[in-house]
Parts: structure tokens; C-alpha cells; sequence
């Protein structure tokens, strides 16, 4: 079963208030064996147009487990913080093999 990856791109405009959207997402990453590959860390844009400026990508077992952690009670509950102070893409991606 291949792997399962989201990838977001964040433009935060209220950083205090963005703590507990990332606080009140753990509970449902911790159920859902998410590993976060990158957080937050300096990127270097090449292409395109810019997709903000916080860019997060976290390994999932499967494309299922990628889901059910986005429709999760928990995750939708933290998401209400993160809507009234952040813009965000958010994709999910199936690895290869």
C-alpha cells in the first residue's frame, strides 16, 4: 500500500490564534500515525505563484488514513480556529509504490 502524503501551504495572519488550530489538530494526527516531514521551516520558492508562506508536509500510511484524519471530528474541530486567521491549499498526495 503506497503512502499518503498532505501537503499545505499556509498563509498565517494571526499567529496566536494559529496555536490552537495546531494544538487542537495533534489529537488527531497522534490517531492517525501522522509524521510530519516539514513544518513551517525556510523554503526556497522556484516556480509559480506564491501559495503562502508556511508549507507543511505529513506522511500518512495510506491515502485512507490521510482522509479519515481530515474528516475526523477532531481535525474539523481544530480547523474551525485556523479558518478566520489563515488561507490555506491543502492537498492530498499518494506516494509512489
Amino acid at each position: 500500500m503506497a503512502k499518503a502524503y498532505w501537503i499545505a501551504h499556509v498563509d498565517v495572519r494571526d499567529p496566536e490564534t494559529y496555536k490552537r488550530y495546531v494544538e487542537g489538530a495533534r489529537p488527531a494526527f497522534e490517531r492517525f500515525g501522522a509524521r510530519f516531514l516539514a513544518r513551517g521551516g525556510p523554503f526556497l520558492a522556484l516556480e509559480g505563484q506564491d501559495l503562502g508562506k508556511r508549507h507543511v508536509v505529513i506522511e500518512f500510511d495510506s491515502v485512507e488514513a490521510a482522509r479519515a484524519c481530515y474528516d475526523s471530528p477532531e481535525y474539523q474541530a481544530a480547523r474551525q480556529h485556523r479558518l478566520p486567521v489563515a488561507t490555506a491549499v491543502m492537498l492530498i498526495v499518494e506516494g509512489v509504490g
